[in-house]
């Protein structure tokens, strides 16, 4: 039986002390250790206000920008709850967590896997565009927590590859973008499947759009913290519009601002656009990728792993790719087409000025735009002046910085294509002549498959995620950095600092080595 909820009650619920470490907040002293091994000192904010209610059981609604911490909020009481369970039967997982994108749901499971392997728990991602029968052989196995999209999800369990039953905490991310996606309904479909008494916990930047009916359906008088909410502009970051004359000014004026050898993302409309700006960069000596809706997961993996390591300083992306970006150190954001609403351009936006970092946002303008791009901002609560700019203009070249040399084509990156014909070289996710890999040989495409089994958090098989085994290799559960919902830990030991896994018990076992009991 779940502890009985308090009322709505905002920050902290009125705690006169605010918690300054993990271990104040109540959390396990094995995931502090874990946490501390990886740099994770001090909570976030939003960490702070909900753990205290979450590790007690209580379903809370949670409200807060991406990149405020709120993965590693949810991550902790899911991790530390279900620990105490017993291991999950083949097919029946304990615990969910809903995502709306494939991406995020990969960052998640880095968030989640070298904490649920402190304890002897596993973790594993449902999502489409990938083979289902890595997905289809963790879940056989036995897996404590699954992070999920809907869509597939829906498919495993009318297959009845996957039962809901004996989830006791669900947790349901970015439940606004689910809404703006279609997904309230598939959601729903989830939800009644899993028990009416667990723990559910929801993170949504606003409650429009059929999340208030949700949140009245399946969350237990829950209790709301919002912090650093994302519907509101951050501090930290500095906005300006630029008005230029015409397209060709505007092209000009995006490709210095590309230039520079800080990390930048560049938004478009839509795919074919983003794809023939990565080319145009790529053209200029500019190492470019692009991340949009049609290309396969392979090749979305690719460019992240690109961009997010350096090896690519520019990234081209759409409105639909935008939620899935969690890379630290993102300085500038360019609307190179200013998005339809205000909400789109919060979000954009807030790719960078992350975990208290400073950023810079420019959205160019073009003359017959400038009324809606006023409305927009002003439902944004932007106040931004607007400023008529050229390429050559010193407000440019001032923003732009540094400016990266040049590579010559034959010196691009591997996975940039030659324009005007030349063969790409071995694909890492560059945007190179029609934004797409080389088809790959029948051996290379079986190795590469052979890597998707039981392998890191989030991997494209879906695998099964043990901290140390990634594919039978070094582990890399929690890659990334070990990147927790904004905050970035120092690199250690195996990509991500969590500790090689022991043998586990087997499916029906406690977790201290008693036979489980009946559920």
């Amino acid at each position: 039986m779940r502890p009985r909820p308090g009322a709505w009650v905002p920050g902290l619920n009125d705690r006169t002390t605010v918690p300054t470490t993990f271990a104040a907040l109540g959390v396990d002293p094995d995931l502090v250790a874990d946490l501390n091994r990886r740099g994770f000192t001090s909570p976030f904010p939003i960490q702070s206000a909900t753990l205290p209610d979450t590790l007690a059981g209580r379903d809370v609604l949670g409200r807060g920008r991406t990149g405020s911490g709120k993965t590693l909020a949810f991550s902790l009481p899911l991790v530390q709850r279900l620990a105490a369970e017993d291991c999950a039967r083949p097919g029946h997982p304990i615990g969910l967590v809903l995502a709306p994108t494939r991406e995020l749901a990969n960052q998640i499971a880095e968030v989640l896997s070298p904490l649920a392997a402190a304890v002897d728990m596993t973790v594993t991602t449902v999502f489409g565009g990938v083979s289902q029968r890595p997905q289809e052989q963790a879940l056989a196995k036995g897996v404590d927590v699954v992070v999920a999209c809907p869509g597939r999800l829906l498919d495993l369990m009318a297959q009845g590859l996957v039962h809901l039953d004996e989830v006791s905490v669900t947790v349901i991310d970015e439940a606004d973008h689910m809404a703006d996606l279609g997904f309230l309904p598939s959601v729903r479909r989830i939800l009644r499947a899993t028990p009416a008494d667990g723990q559910r916990l929801l993170f949504s930047a606003t409650l429009d759009n059929g999340v208030d009916k949700l949140v009245k359906e399946f969350l237990s008088s829950p209790l709301q913290h919002a912090v650093d909410p994302a519907v509101s502009p951050v501090a930290s970051m500095e906005h300006r519009v630029w008005l230029v004359a015409d397209k060709t000014a505007k092209d000009g004026v995006m490709t210095r601002l590309a230039s520079g050898t800080g990390q930048r993302i560049l938004f478009t409309r839509t795919k074919h656009l983003a794809r023939r700006i990565a080319r145009k960069l790529v053209a200029h000596g500019i190492p470019a990728v692009e991340l949009q809706g049609n290309m396969s997961q392979n090749a979305r993996e690719r460019a992240m792993g690109a961009f997010a390591s350096g090896q690519v300083h520019v990234m081209v992306a759409t409105d639909i790719a935008a939620r899935g970006i969690d890379v630290s150190g993102v300085e500038l954001v360019v609307h190179v087409d200013p998005p339809a609403e205000h909400k789109a351009y919060l979000h954009r936006s807030g790719r960078t000025a992350r975990a208290g970092a400073d950023g810079v946002v420019v959205t160019l303008v073009l003359p017959e735009q400038r009324k809606d791009v006023e409305v927009l901002l002003k439902k944004a609560k932007i106040k931004a002046g607007f400023e008529r700019v050229r390429p050559d203009d010193d407000a440019v070249a001032e923003l732009v910085g540094q400016v990266a040399q040049p590579v010559p084509v034959e010196q691009m990156p591997p996975g940039v294509a030659i324009k005007g014909g030349g063969a790409p070289v071995a694909a890492k996710g560059l945007a190179g002549r029609g934004g797409h890999a080389p088809k790959r040989t029948a051996t290379a495409a079986k190795r590469a498959g052979a890597k998707g089994g039981a392998g890191r958090a989030g991997s494209t098989g879906g695998g099964t995620a043990r901290a140390g085994a990634a594919g039978g290799g070094a582990g890399r559960a929690g890659s990334a950095g070990g990147r927790a919902g904004g905050q970035t830990a120092p690199k250690t030991g195996a990509k991500g600092g969590g500790k090689v896994r022991s043998q586990r018990p087997a499916a029906g076992t406690r977790r201290g080595g008693g036979h489980r009991s009946a559920r």
